[in-house]
C-alpha cells in the first residue's frame, strides 16, 4: 500500500515509542560510523526466523557488514525473499545463501487452519486470506525451500544454497543434506 503525498499523516506515536526513542538516543551518544557499505563482506545471506531468540551474527561468527540477514516467520523462502536475494545477489555480493530455521518454532507447532483459528479466537480478526506457512515437518519445509532458492530462474545458477537447522537450547546448526 503506497500512500500519496495528500494522504493525511498522522504525527508519529512517541510516547508508544519512548523506551526505543531513549536507547536510541543512548546508542547513537556512543555511535561511531564505520566505513562498511551495503556490500555483504562474506558473500553471504541467511535466512531465518523473526525469533528473538536468533542473533545470526553471532550464531554464525559474523559481525556487521558480512552478511544480508532476511527474518520472517518460520524462515521460509517467500516471494519476497526471493526478490530479495535477486537484489543481494546481483547489486550486494551474495554468492551463498544459507535458510536456517530454529528448534521450537512457532510456526511449527500447529496446523495453518489452527493458528487462523487462534488468531480469530484472540482478536476477531479472519486472518484466511493470507498464507501463515506453517510446517509439520520441518526438514521437509527447509528442502521446499531449498530448492526454492536453487530452482529460481532469476537467481545466478552459480548461486550456492544450504540448509540448516538451528538448535535454541545449544546454538548449534545442524546441517540438512538436500
Amino acid at each position: 500500500m503506497s500512500l500519496s503525498r495528500t494522504a493525511v499523516r498522522e504525527p508519529f506515536p512517541a510516547g508508544n515509542f519512548s523506551d526505543v526513542l531513549a536507547a536510541n538516543e543512548r546508542y547513537a551518544d556512543q555511535y561511531a560510523s564505520s566505513d562498511l557499505t551495503g556490500w555483504a563482506a562474506k558473500g553471504l545471506a541467511v535466512i531465518t526466523c523473526m525469533d528473538s531468540r536468533i542473533d545470526p551474527l553471532n550464531v554464525l561468527g559474523m559481525k556487521p557488514g558480512d552478511v544480508k540477514i532476511l527474518r520472517n516467520a518460520g524462515a521460509r523462502v517467500t516471494e519476497d525473499v526471493l526478490r530479495t536475494l535477486v537484489l543481494a545477489t546481483y547489486l550486494l555480493g551474495v554468492e551463498r545463501v544459507l535458510v536456517m530455521p530454529h528448534t521450537e518454532c512457532k510456526m511449527a507447532s500447529g496446523e495453518e487452519d489452527e493458528v487462523h483459528q487462534l488468531i480469530l479466537e484472540k482478536s476477531g480478526v479472519d486472518t484466511r486470506s493470507i498464507e501463515i506457512r506453517t510446517v509439520t515437518d520441518q526438514i521437509d519445509a527447509l528442502v521446499t525451500d531449498v530448492v526454492r532458492v536453487r530452482s529460481y530462474p532469476l537467481l545466478p545458477p552459480s548461486l550456492v544454497v544450504g540448509g540448516a537447522i538451528l538448535d535454541v537450547k545449544t546454538g548449534r546448526i545442524q546441517p540438512m543434506d538436500v
